[in-house]
């Protein structure tokens, strides 16, 4: 089966997060002999701020550690779409994409044989509804969303007429436990400060239970505000800026503990949606805990995969227990490890495609191309 994906880039997870996710689908599909073809725009702004920040070299890094995986980049006003979609027998468009962009695949769809399907990974649904419906979906099969709530939306306000719920997932051949890196800190948060999302939250879950407990902290991301990384600093954090995702496994496994703080919007609005750094974190082995969040699609065992914090008082007596008793970090670490093995892999969400696919009158082999 011949796929072709757009989306805002696969080569720079800088301060965009879909690119985990899309690298793992696109090796499991090309691992199952499937013909992948992925299209970013020229000068999206995640390449661009890449580069901008840390060089070519960057970049170089990222096709270093995924040889299999290649994008091209294209003009999205010059671009002519029935050459890059010659072929296909599914093409998915992720939401980062412009309206035009969304609107003229969908006028192609027939013409081009394909099946057509919309990816929605982000809280606009909910947060920005008008910029949402600005896309022009009539056209498309429909839309595969990242959580039920999103699913359900897009049925309720009528933009779509068929959707699924597809989670993110880890990218188990890059996201595993790693053995022999020396332990350097207690505590490691990846993430980016989350532009006024979970300010407080931080302040609560992370920064606040360090600071009393005296921990050796560490924190990547990007776009921290200055006041953040004062904040930071004051917490006993160390701020290394942004790190490459292939490369947090070894974040990972130098620490004790991580901690998972959602951003607002997917606790107020939208419960059930972990977005993908839980996945990240459990599939690496470390032990986790959150701040809250209502997994009511019943991905996790709370309290098994997971501790979960009430509140800031309760993370700091999470984070001493998990960091003074090997057991439970052990106990975490390995429920935590076996269901995301057991539920949640790219695997597992290429299933979840492959079935869509079936549904939609594209009969694949389930194992191969």
């Amino acid at each position: 089966m011949r796929v072709v994906i757009f989306c805002h880039s696969l080569v720079s997870d800088w301060n965009h997060g879909n690119a985990h996710f899309l690298r793992g689908i696109t090796a499991e599909l090309l691992s199952r002999g499937h013909d992948v073809r992925v299209y970013e725009p020229l000068d999206g702004w995640s390449r661009a701020n890449l580069v901008v920040e840390h060089g070519r070299a960057a970049v170089d890094d990222v096709l270093e550690a995924f040889p299999d995986l290649r994008s091209t980049s294209y003009d999205p006003v010059e671009a002519d779409l029935g050459t890059l979609t010659d072929g296909a027998h599914l093409v998915i468009v992720h939401e980062w994409n412009e309206p035009a962009l969304v609107a003229e695949l969908g006028r192609r769809r027939a013409a081009g044989g394909y099946r057509l399907l919309f990816h929605d990974t982000h809280h606009r649904a909910v947060t920005r509804p008008r910029e949402m419906a600005r896309y022009d979906l009539g056209q498309y099969d429909g839309v595969l969303a990242f959580g039920a709530v999103i699913r359900d939306l897009y049925i309720e306000r009528g933009w779509a007429e068929r959707a699924w719920t597809w989670h993110e997932a880890a990218d188990a051949r890059t996201f595993r436990p790693l053995e022999g890196v020396a332990r350097r800190g207690d505590v490691v948060w990846i993430g980016n400060w989350g532009d006024g999302e979970r300010t407080k939250e931080l302040h609560e879950f992370l920064l606040g239970p360090v600071r009393r407990l005296g921990l050796r902290g560490q924190a990547y991301g990007v776009r921290y505000p200055d006041e953040a990384r004062r904040a930071m600093s004051d917490a006993g954090i160390r701020y290394g800026g942004w790190r490459a995702n292939h490369r947090a496994p070894t974040a990972f496994a130098a620490h004790g503990v991580t901690v998972h703080v959602p951003r607002r919007p997917y606790v107020e609005a939208l419960p059930g949606i972990p977005t993908i750094r839980p996945f990240e974190a459990l599939a690496c082995g470390i032990p986790l805990i959150c701040a809250p969040w209502d997994d009511v699609e019943c991905l996790f065992s709370p309290g098994e995969d997971y501790l979960v914090a009430a509140n800031g008082r309760e993370m700091e007596r999470h984070l001493d227990d998990v960091l003074h008793d090997p057991a439970l970090a052990s106990s975490l670490s390995e429920h935590g490890l076996k269901t995301i093995l057991d539920r949640h892999t790219c695997g597992h969400r290429v299933d979840e495609l492959l079935s869509v696919c079936g549904e939609l009158g594209l009969e694949i082999d389930q194992s191969s191309g």
